[in-house]
């Protein structure tokens, strides 16, 4: 009875080592990945990678207007925060395929 006992756990631990070579190789993919995120309806794109880092910047240059900075600085603003949510709903729904069911603390992922 104990010899069927390790057979289990060494198919439950080579079960592990696959799921975590999966996770690492997910982990790299989301590395590669960018997003486009925009505010004033494609005024202003920023772009982000996957360990979102800022790559680009884009204003169109109707929305340049010297007496009204403020106004810009908030469309810069909210593209970054559209395209860094992105990336965090791609993470979780790419990461959430490997945690659903195992009731991880804190929420991960």
């Amino acid at each position: 009875m104990m010899r069927g006992g390790m057979g289990n756990m060494n198919n439950m631990m080579k079960q592990m080592q696959k799921m975590q070579k999966e996770m690492q190789k997910a982990q790299e993919e989301l590395l590669t990945k960018t997003v486009e995120g925009t505010a004033g309806g494609g005024m202003v794109t920023v772009i982000v990678d996957g360990s979102k880092r800022v790559l680009e910047v884009k204003i169109k240059e109707d929305v340049v207007d010297p007496d009204d900075v403020e106004m810009l600085q908030d469309l810069v603003l909210a593209a970054t925060n559209d395209a860094l949510k992105k990336i965090d709903d791609i993470t979780a729904s790419t990461m959430g395929q490997f945690t659903k069911g195992l009731n991880l603390p804190g929420g991960l992922f």
